[in-house]
């Protein structure tokens, strides 16, 4: 029917107007219907991938089978006419890291001195990149378990086990910590009594929470999801590691895993890697001490969530680099995670009717990212890091980039100034933040002050993830100085 409609208005259109009706009619029949090159609006949404934990993969067997879950927050670029066929697809898997799930890190909502939005996931939907952040299991709104991090009884004791693994407390109330540091005793009597706790009791689980491989399973699903849902042009992703997501990724694409096997497969799936602020230098494989922490549970408060990740080494100052912290952005941070733990918002603190909220973290063993593991690496990557930070030292930077194959002609490292280890929430005040003419702020529009480290990273990651370049060279190494001008 259809051809015989086109075929009478043919007949037509030559009869009423000759041959240059025909003309007419076929423009309008073949004309290309209207297409958008870039997005016109983005579009937020929250999901669930839903598995049942294999057997072996967690440290505590008894979570093997049990049904869970890994939540994705996803930031796509929207056009209103449909994406124009010449247009690219492009996607993003966005890894966090070690005390701070992935909206935070990545979508952190808020505006910096000079009105620009500090969210990462946001600018790079704007660029055309469909970008998804999954929290790893045992963070943000992922499956945390009843024996696992739901229960207060797993946070740490005050009594260290001896040397030879014996208990002095006559309870049997002891425990031990391969890292003090970021994985402390004595929590559930500083952290939580009286909210939620009058005394000190046994773990439900009495072992770490997880291995990198548990969450390497994790990043493997939200790969597979992130294709199939942004249907990427090249059928890849950009994978993104951040802090402790650094060694995640790595442990990903390190094809010899003796542990889950096909890295080979999924490996595939990615086009490039990022490293931020991440840690290197780590073991290849898990290791096996007997010493290894014994509870699955770490708190922090709202203190040590928005401060300790600000802290700067190096020049880094406030006097040198004003307006490195925007104001109201630590208190964005602890909103935000407190909105994704209900549970953890009712402890902590000294009154009992009004708790102060705590940050739940996993325990885990720290492996899989080391020169080893980089120099097998095949694909592009990119590495970004702070002049300042505190937590990664910038020489993690300098040691990935040499690790990665000399065989490798698409590497690039960027170091930026007046950045710690949390560059994706500082901004930039006062008159550094207008470089001198002709100089000017990479990413940005000419003219424009530097909106401060959190722009450098989303306008590297869109080229980047885009064009495979930064400040369109496919290699080298680059510092971004202080008025956010490259050198």
């Amino acid at each position: 029917m259809h051809r015989r409609w086109i075929a009478l208005g043919t007949c037509l259109a030559v009869g009423t107007f000759g041959v240059a009706g025909l003309l007419a009619v076929d423009a309008v029949r073949f004309a290309d219907p209207p297409c958008d090159e870039k997005p016109t609006d983005i579009t937020t949404s929250d999901y669930a991938l839903d598995f049942t934990v294999p057997n072996g993969l967690m440290p505590d067997p008894q979570f093997n089978g049990q049904k869970a879950k890994v939540a994705v927050h996803r930031v796509q670029p929207e056009y209103q006419h449909g994406r124009c066929p010449n247009t690219p697809s492009k996607a993003a898997v966005l890894i966090h890291g070690r005390s701070i799930p992935g909206r935070p890190v990545f979508d952190l909502k808020g505006k910096d001195q000079h009105n620009n939005k500090m969210s990462v996931q946001e600018g790079l939907a704007r660029a055309g990149i469909d970008t998804f952040a999954p929290d790893m299991l045992g963070y943000g709104y992922s499956t945390r378990f009843e024996h696992g991090l739901d229960d207060p009884h797993n946070a740490s004791l005050s009594v260290p086990f001896n040397a030879d693994g014996t208990c002095p407390e006559p309870t049997g109330l002891c425990d031990r910590s391969h890292n003090p540091a970021i994985f402390p005793l004595k929590q559930q009597a500083e952290k939580l009594n009286p909210n939620p706790l009058d005394k000190l009791y046994a773990h439900s689980s009495k072992v770490r929470f997880a291995s990198m491989d548990t969450w390497v399973r994790d990043i493997r699903q939200a790969i597979d999801d992130a294709i199939a849902k942004a249907k990427p042009t090249d059928g890849k992703v950009t994978l993104v590691g951040y802090s402790l997501g650094g060694p995640r990724v790595g442990r990903t694409l390190y094809e010899a895993n003796p542990v889950l096997p096909d890295s080979a497969a999924t490996i595939a799936k990615v086009n490039s890697a990022v490293f931020m602020s991440s840690l290197f230098g780590l073991p290849t494989e898990e290791p096996t001490s007997p010493g290894l922490v014994s509870f699955p549970l770490t708190l922090t408060d709202r203190r040590g969530v928005s401060t300790w990740p600000l802290a700067t080494v190096g020049g880094t100052s406030d006097q040198d680099c004003t307006g490195r912290i925007p104001s109201g952005a630590q208190d964005d941070v602890w909103k935000e995670l407190m909105k994704g733990d209900h549970i953890g918002e009712k402890w902590g603190g000294t009154d009992p009717n009004h708790p102060d909220g705590l940050s739940r973290t996993p325990t885990f063993t720290t492996y899989g990212f080391n020169t080893t593991v980089a120099q097998q690496l095949k694909m592009p990557v990119m590495v970004l890091h702070g002049t300042g930070d505190a937590t990664a030292p910038v020489a993690n930077a300098t040691a990935i980039y040499n690790a990665l194959p000399a065989s490798t002609t698409n590497k690039v490292m960027v170091q930026v100034t007046c950045a710690s280890h949390v560059f994706e929430w500082e901004g930039c005040d006062g008159e550094r933040c207008t470089p001198p003419s002709p100089a000017a702020v990479y990413g940005q529009a000419p003219g424009t002050p530097w909106a401060g480290p959190h722009g450098t990273v989303t306008a590297a990651l869109t080229e980047w993830i885009n064009k495979g370049t930064f400040n369109g060279a496919p290699s080298g190494k680059f510092t971004v100085d202080k008025s956010g001008v490259i050198h």
